[in-house]
């Protein structure tokens, strides 16, 4: 794998992570439930928004806490953590062959994971070994 390519997956990968983070936990609860269940989704949100754990301002993070329950009693959450799985796939599926089944296997939560979304970014590392072989110097003598 050639330097150039090792660093486009990883910052294709941190973008694709971090991405994914700033979205709001909300749009994770995108479960069908109950009308008790979405409440008290709800009010765990508004606790992390309050409490400044959320990886968003307050206000940010209160407004959409209560579109998602508004959502949920439109039944208009539904899909689950479906189109993050997607996307992720989708961002893999435009690097080149290699690149993409490092890519996927490290959205599988192969590899190493360090980081945060608070702190910039999340970054993801898988070690793979290569068939790739060093050229040689045509004139050396033969390893013996």
């Amino acid at each position: 794998m050639k330097a150039g390519r090792i660093q486009l997956s990883h910052v294709a990968s941190a973008l694709l992570t971090l991405l994914a983070a700033l979205g709001c936990g909300s749009a994770l609860a995108a479960d069908k439930t109950s009308p008790a269940d979405a409440l008290a989704r709800y009010q765990q949100e508004r606790a992390v928004c309050t409490s400044g754990q959320s990886n968003q301002d307050r206000a940010t993070c209160l407004r959409e806490a209560g579109a998602a329950f508004a959502e949920s009693q439109r039944d208009g959450l539904n899909d689950g953590a479906a189109p993050y799985v997607r996307n992720a796939g989708q961002r893999c599926e435009r690097l080149p062959d290699e690149d993409r089944r490092a890519c996927v296997a490290r959205m599988q939560g192969q590899g190493t994971t360090s980081g945060s979304a608070a702190a910039g970014g999340i970054y993801r590392e898988l070690v793979l070994p290569t068939t790739e072989v060093p050229d040689r110097d045509p004139q050396a003598a033969p390893a013996k």
